[in-house]
């Protein structure tokens, strides 16, 4: 707790520092690259016959995904707080580069906790990883993917607390870590909010993410929930189907529950046990989600929905063809989600597509499930 307090405290001094503030857009113009282009898809609204769909892409941004957007902010804040030294968690390997990125940066030492899984999945990220100065610690424990990386991080932060800070990727964890990602994150949604209404002259009819922990999509959100005219539409991943056990749809079908000092939707065996996950995007393959969200699904403000592994496939196949990009597989369930909601929208709608990630990082797990499918 003295930990927590202490961070809560620095946190809500940095957001009452203009200077603070300064340097974080000044890093997320020049170095990250922000603003993002809010691109009208249309050969993908097309295919849609529907609304016209258009891409916030995050996928352009410094090390390949939203992440970095977070990882600036907590690094100028670890670095305000006297912190020699930072842990991070990732799944995917995108949150850990961006760390690794922001560390070698603010020349700050690094270490990254990952599952052996991600490890053999992501082995281009984890290669990028210790090409930037980071150490990177596979995890062998429980299923070996994101939850218990995220076990091994915050088990290194409360030994070290006095010179270590945890940089939580995703909108998840104790106090002040979901708003501090989601604050930090709101650019995301800040910038096409802005972007909608001078282009557009008014806000999209609905905007569309991906969920796994939560951080894209409550960026994306968090600017747009006082607007009641905006749909808002969270896609978590069914991965091999809701109705055995190889899925990380939390808010779908999980009950309440606690999970690494937060009370959300959580994925539990009757004893309350945290239940295995499976996705074949390892940045959805977290067995809870931030806080926010289970407000925001049981208010009612926004809907949430699971795609399977074989149709965020299909999404990934459907966004390279159509449009020539390349999407991450964690942003290809919500491609293939807001495809079928489009179709049943008038054409003059608009829906905005949460591109959260570039998919080079995804080609070998791509390459292995289409041979695998044939």
């Amino acid at each position: 707790m003295s930990a927590l307090e202490e961070l809560d405290r620095a946190y809500g001094a940095a957001c009452a520092d203009p200077a603070f503030w300064s340097e974080f857009d000044l890093l997320c113009r020049d170095y990250a690259g922000r603003p993002t282009p809010l691109y009208h898809a249309r050969g993908l609204s097309a295919r849609a016959g529907g609304a016209s769909l258009l891409l916030k892409r995050e996928d352009l941004l410094h090390t390949g995904a939203h992440k970095i957007n977070n990882a600036l902010g907590q690094g100028l804040l670890a670095r305000r707080m006297g912190k020699e030294r930072i842990v991070a968690e990732t799944g995917a390997g995108q949150h850990g580069v961006a760390v690794a990125t922001v560390c070698a940066l603010l020349k700050v030492k690094c270490v990254i906790y990952m599952g052996d899984e991600d490890v053999r999945r992501q082995s281009s990220n984890v290669f990028r990883m210790k090409l930037l100065g980071a150490e990177v610690c596979p995890v062998s424990s429980g299923s070996r993917t994101l939850k218990d990386a995220v076990n091994e991080s915050i088990r290194d932060w409360v030994t070290n607390v006095r010179h270590t800070h945890l940089l939580l990727g995703s909108a998840v964890g104790p106090h002040p870590y979901p708003d501090m990602v989601a604050n930090f994150q709101s650019v995301i949604g800040r910038e096409t909010r802005d972007e909608m209404l001078a282009r557009y002259g008014r806000l999209p009819d609905c905007v569309v993410a991906c969920v796994g922990g939560g951080s894209n999509a409550i960026g994306m959100f968090r600017p747009f929930v006082e607007h009641l005219s905006v749909r808002l539409i969270g896609v978590e991943a069914a991965g091999k189907g809701l109705d055995g056990s190889s899925h990380a749809a939390s808010l779908v079908r999980g009950r309440p529950g606690v999970l690494h000092g937060t009370k959300s939707y959580v994925l539990q065996d009757e004893a309350g046990q945290i239940a295995s996950t499976f996705s074949i995007a390892p940045g959805l393959d977290y067995p809870g989600v931030g806080p926010e969200h289970a407000h925001y699904r049981d208010s009612g403000r926004a809907t949430y929905v699971a795609v399977t592994d074989g149709q965020a496939l299909e999404g990934f196949k459907l966004l390279c063809e159509t449009e020539g990009i390349i999407p991450a597989l964690e942003p290809s369930h919500a491609v293939y989600h807001a495809v079928h909601v489009a179709a049943e929208l008038p054409r003059e709608a608009l829906m905005v597509i949460n591109l959260s990630g570039r998919g080079d990082k995804d080609l070998g797990i791509v390459s292995e499930a289409l041979e695998a499918g044939r």
